[in-house]
């Protein structure tokens, strides 16, 4: 039977508006209404669970708050709504994304109860650990790969670029792109990441500034057979000018800010595809697939040396670094040690 309280990472906002995080114990009758309790024992660190831990309005309005969009651990009992879970007791799942670590409490936590249509499987060829290795990164990366390969870009068509290519979305999609056998030109403003680009398989190596045209120009000479943009802003705006006709750009992520500056030329004289990706709400059956592609055919080797491993205790660390920009890779969150399957 589950404990009667849990430990998490426990942010609160005081009346004045200061935003603090603790370790803590609460009762597990606290948990949101859900019919699925997972007992977890990995999490993640993205960008967006340190904005909910430092409070940020935009990803969380709501507290006391648990941060932590990923959670991959075992079946625990059903929930508080009507009807058991479709899960047997020990089953092992994994849960990204959706209104987890933002209006409802994440990952962050020895346990979280959310609805089963939620919960995945965890699929043959993964381990817990290294489902959150790959956690939101990891998917949101798959569902760009998936998005240019439905859109004809093949490893034959020609260079693919990678944006943000240190972040973690980034650090998938390079090494998810090399290992099908594509061209992929990595973008970092990190000199230090440059041997770590070529280990995941860059073929080269490119300075912000060589993706970020200010001149105005509709339309620059195309370099790109596809794209997977994690930054947004002028910098999508000029991968979107220099990729080729027929081209694809997958959109996923707003580091850079979130307008774009753009007229439609690249739409309408190159053919060019703009994929918007969805990590949090996308289709549930395309879900399934993408982590039975990251469990099989897209299986990345090395997966331990992409991620460093930090306890809920050492996180308020790891979340300045990120929100600095100094984590390069992932940041994986060991809470159930004992569940390492």
């Amino acid at each position: 039977m589950p404990p009667p309280t849990f430990r998490c990472y426990w942010v609160t906002k005081a009346a004045d508006g200061h935003v603090r995080a603790e370790i803590a114990h609460r009762a597990l009758s606290e948990l949101p209404p859900g019919d699925t309790l997972i007992r977890v024992a990995y999490s993640s660190l993205n960008y967006k669970d340190a904005l909910a831990a430092t409070g940020h309005p935009g990803v969380n309005k709501q507290f006391p708050h648990i941060p932590g969009v990923d959670a991959a651990g075992r079946i625990a009992a059903g929930g508080t709504d009507d009807g058991p879970g479709e899960f047997a007791a020990q089953t092992p799942v994994l849960v990204t994304g959706f209104d987890m670590g933002a209006n409802r409490w994440g990952g962050w936590a020895e346990y979280v109860q959310v609805p089963r249509q939620w919960v995945v499987p965890l699929p043959s060829g993964l381990t817990l650990r290294e489902s959150m290795i790959l956690g939101t990164a990891g998917f949101t990366a798959g569902l760009c790969v998936d998005a240019l390969q439905k859109h004809g870009v093949a490893p034959d068509s020609g260079d693919v670029v990678v944006t943000g290519a240190s972040g973690g979305v980034g650090t998938f999609a390079v090494a998810l792109l090399a290992k099908l056998g594509y061209q992929v030109a990595a973008v970092t403003g990190k000199a230090s990441s440059h041997e770590y680009l070529r280990s995941l398989g860059a073929a080269q190596i490119l300075g912000r500034e060589e993706v970020d045209d200010h001149s105005g120009k509709p339309l620059l000479s195309g370099r790109w057979a596809g794209a997977v943009d994690t930054v947004g802003s002028n910098i999508l705006s000029t991968i979107l000018r220099t990729t080729r006709h027929g081209g694809c750009v997958a959109a996923c992520g707003l580091a850079a800010g979130s307008d774009l500056p753009i007229t439609v030329y690249p739409f309408i004289l190159r053919g060019i595809a703009l994929a918007g990706i969805d990590a949090a709400w996308g289709s549930i059956p395309l879900r399934h697939e993408i982590w039975r592609r990251l469990a099989g055919p897209w299986k990345l080797d090395g997966l331990a040396a992409i991620a460093q491993f930090t306890e809920l205790a050492d996180l308020p660390a790891h979340v300045d670094a990120i929100l600095a920009a100094r984590v390069t890779g992932r940041v994986v969150v060991t809470i159930g040690a004992e569940d390492a399957a």
